[in-house]
């Protein structure tokens, strides 16, 4: 059955792998809160066709490149993730029956391949997190977390592939969609969000790219957890690149509107590659969006 939509504020679906406001993307406090992983899959997923199909995460695409900088002094955001990606190794050899710890560790394979050094490493990184998630839908296949980091994984170890990674896109699809009927609100709408970024970079021919699936997914994420920034963001993207001028408006000031108080809930060195995606994407945006009106407000623009 799927969860119903959660709307309260940055604080999910505690107990079914969503990732609460005291549950910060990196920050692996060993409560009982349930815990997820990093903001979630954007559009720098890109996939072309042609020789090979490119698929780039939030932080492949936009911190792959950036590793060296810190989450909190004295640390990297690559060596932060690794250390995160060791821990859950050892709590999940301890206890490899464990569900939850499998399944956590599948997210800190992905996370820690967001800052691999070289296709090798993420491959690597990508199929240790593809088997944790099958141990964990080997004993629950209607483990939703089990589904989802599958499908995450799957997409970690796309990128390091060439034709053969079309192959894959139409499991991810599939492992999105068994995770998005069994619980939609884990990861702030990650299975709508993650279909979402499919549909939308995916080509339309030879693939499974399509506009009204991608805005249908991101539309659906988006409320299931408005406050989350990735989910308004990917919204206001997919409006600007469709010419879609006041949709992007109406997301853009919703954004603003609720990014004081998710920064407030979402705080901390566990948050920090993740705002420091979100704002320069939200500038971005701001950019873009104040670019047409500018043009109508000029004298050429009057005439």
């Amino acid at each position: 059955m799927r969860a119903e939509a959660c709307n309260e504020p940055l604080a999910m679906n505690e107990g079914k792998g969503a990732r609460t406001a005291l549950s910060p993307s990196f920050g692996y406090a060993r409560e009982r809160i349930a815990r997820t992983g990093l903001s979630a899959l954007r559009r720098g997923w890109g996939m072309s066709i042609g020789l090979m199909v490119c698929w780039g995460f939030v932080l492949g695409g936009q911190w792959a490149g950036r590793a060296a900088e810190v989450a909190e002094p004295g640390v990297t955001y690559r060596s932060f993730a690794m250390r995160i990606y060791s821990e859950e190794q050892v709590r999940y050899r301890k206890d490899p029956t464990n569900a939850e710890a499998a399944w956590q560790f599948a997210r800190a394979c992905f996370e820690a391949g967001e800052f691999a050094t070289n296709s090798a490493e993420r491959s690597t990184i990508a199929e240790q997190g593809i088997a944790a998630s099958r141990q964990v839908l080997a004993r629950d296949r209607n483990s939703a977390a089990g589904h989802y980091y599958l499908g995450i994984n799957l997409g970690q170890l796309a990128r390091t592939r060439g034709l053969s990674a079309l192959k894959l896109v139409d499991q991810m699809e599939y492992e999105f969609s068994l995770a998005r009927d069994l619980d939609e609100t884990i990861d702030y709408g990650g299975p709508d969000r993650n279909l979402g970024i499919l549909y939308y970079e995916a080509p339309s021919f030879a693939s499974i790219g399509s506009r009204s699936k991608a805005r249908q997914h991101f539309q659906r994420a988006a409320e299931l957890a408005p406050d989350y920034p990735e989910n308004q963001l990917n919204l206001i993207e997919a409006y600007l690149k469709w010419h879609e001028h006041n949709g992007a408006v109406r997301h853009l000031k919703i954004l603003e509107e609720r990014w004081a108080s998710a920064r407030a809930k979402l705080a901390g060195p566990s948050w920090a590659a993740n705002w420091a995606d979100w704002k320069l994407r939200l500038q971005s945006a701001q950019k873009k969006i104040e670019e047409p009106s500018k043009a109508l407000e000029s004298p050429r623009g009057k005439e």
